[in-house]
């Protein structure tokens, strides 16, 4: 299913606007006499899809060698309700996303750096790295739930 850097980056590009979608629902639920915990569920699947979403810009960045502004660009995207859909249609109309996995050292000078030979290792071993992926963002996710919702109660 993610065989290309494209494929992957397209779907949680696509899930991130579907759960803003599921989170906005659920505030205007909530204001119109729904109880509060559609709000904390609907917080919950975006809140998780929004961490997966901003690893796997960072995965595919690094894949793609894209600048780093571009970078910090598609993770905030996520940001903003619906902002990864364009965000994804301009990085494949400019080519960003064009390609496959860089499994293998090349030529390039670059393929000797120490983080893309570390990347080529996980791509290879891609249950190995959906793992360390998986826990990183359930890390994250706790603790981020440990410190309270954006904007206090």
């Amino acid at each position: 299913m993610f065989r290309t850097p494209e494929r992957l980056f397209r779907v949680l590009a696509i899930a991130e606007a579907i759960t803003w979608t599921i989170l906005i629902s659920a505030i205007i639920a909530r204001a119109v006499g729904a109880p509060g915990v559609v709000v904390t569920v609907g917080g919950g699947i975006h809140g998780f899809v929004f961490l997966a979403y901003g690893a796997t810009a960072v995965l595919v960045a690094l894949n793609q060698r894209w600048h780093p502004g571009v970078a910090i660009l598609a993770v905030v995207s996520a940001v903003v309700p619906y902002a990864t859909i364009p965000m994804e249609i301009w990085l494949h109309r400019t080519g960003r996303l064009a390609g496959d996995w860089r499994l293998e050292q090349t030529a390039d000078p670059r393929d000797a750096r120490w983080y893309d030979r570390l990347m080529r290792w996980f791509l290879r071993r891609p249950w190995v790295l959906a793992i360390l992926l998986a826990g990183g963002i359930v890390a994250l996710y706790v603790i981020l739930l440990l410190v309270g919702p954006p904007g206090g109660k």
